[in-house]
């Protein structure tokens, strides 16, 4: 008799939830449909800028400065003279050190043809041209140091900003002012080690730099690092790229957008039709139910990379498929929902931001 008594509850509270659901209303969501497309893989990375040629001019010796011949900012050749030391007493002993190879050369020419007719020995010959020999190193050396006091462009480039004024004590390795080579540039940056295969000499970069918005520079993959390293797990790419009328600079922070590997068919959604979570990502795909209603069905899928607004689904969704692209918040695996697509998330490869 109890158990008879339950039944007609338990029909009563079937019914009731039946009816719930059934007065559950509809949900506005916006919807997309899946689509193949050629997917082209790429990787945005970020760099730093640096010259082809770059170094900080100093003097291997001590010295005051006696001239100089640049000014900050300049464009100079390859050898121009930039800055000299005053010279003490280095042009005297020059002059004493070549008075006395020249006494040297004299003195074997004229024991040489005192050797012909046997005047002299060969020793005393061979000691004048030992003599001559030693006199010249000592001339040579002599010019050496005192060309250590003279600062020459390396290579042709623009200098930095001038340290140093005339009169002003120099001690060895001072720094003097920065030359760096602007055109080519290169562009270093980091890759992950599971991308490294992606990547070859030869490929096209995008670069990018916050002081240029909008402006592309195009670059190539120059050299790829034969190391990879054992903290960050990436290894460092060089990509060199054309900068005629020297916009960029060494040392620019830049950002490097990369075609890597050959095209491949995948089919793509806005990332907005994507919920992220740690349990899988997933999707709500429309299908219409017995009685022609649109219902949304959780489907879990796995996705690839991203390119812009868009994803790419590796497993999950098949072409075709309509998506829920805006409103997933609201809904629930058996959702009844009305589509409303006047408001559509962006679906371009490049992105731009909103104007103000």
């Amino acid at each position: 008799m109890g158990c008879r008594g339950k039944a007609p509850a338990l029909a009563f509270l079937l019914v009731s939830a039946a009816s719930a659901v059934a007065a559950e209303p509809a949900q506005t969501v916006s919807t997309v449909v899946a689509q193949r497309q050629s997917w082209q893989p790429s990787l945005d990375l970020i760099g730093n800028l640096r010259a082809e040629r770059g170094a900080d001019l100093a003097f291997e010796v001590a010295g005051i400065v006696d001239a100089i011949g640049f000014a900050s900012g300049q464009d100079v050749a390859a050898g121009a003279l930039l800055v000299r030391l005053r010279l003490n007493d280095e042009p005297a002993r020059l002059a004493q050190l070549r008075a006395q190879a020249d006494l040297a050369a004299t003195n074997l020419g004229r024991d040489s043809k005192q050797n012909a007719v046997q005047a002299v020995s060969q020793a005393v010959v061979d000691n004048d041209r030992s003599t001559l020999a030693a006199d010249r190193a000592q001339v040579d050396a002599e010019q050496a140091l005192m060309e250590e006091k003279v600062l020459r462009a390396p290579f042709a480039g623009r200098l930095g900003i001038r340290q140093v004024d005339l009169g002003q004590y120099l001690q060895p390795g001072a720094s003097i002012v920065t030359l760096q080579a602007l055109d080519p540039m290169f562009v270093d940056f980091p890759v992950p080690q599971q991308a490294l295969a992606m990547l070859h000499v030869g490929d096209v970069a995008d670069v990018s730099v916050d002081a240029y918005p909008g402006r592309r520079f195009v670059a190539r993959v120059a050299a790829i690092s034969p190391q990879v390293d054992a903290a960050s797990r990436s290894a460092t790419v060089r990509a060199a790229l054309d900068n005629h009328d020297h916009a960029l600079v060494p040392g620019m922070f830049a950002t490097v957008h990369v075609a890597a590997g050959a095209a491949r068919e995948a089919v793509t959604v806005p990332q907005t039709a994507i919920a992220y979570s740690t349990y899988g990502d997933t999707v709500y795909v429309l299908r219409h139910d017995a009685a022609g209603r649109l219902v949304a069905h959780q489907v879990l899928v796995t996705t690839g990379t991203e390119r812009g607004d868009q994803v790419a689904v590796m497993a999950g969704l098949a072409a075709g498929d309509v998506v829920v692209s805006a409103g997933q918040l609201k809904l629930h695996d058996g959702s009844v929902v009305e589509v409303n697509n006047q408001v559509q998330p962006g679906g371009g490869a490049n992105p731009q931001p909103a104007e103000e």
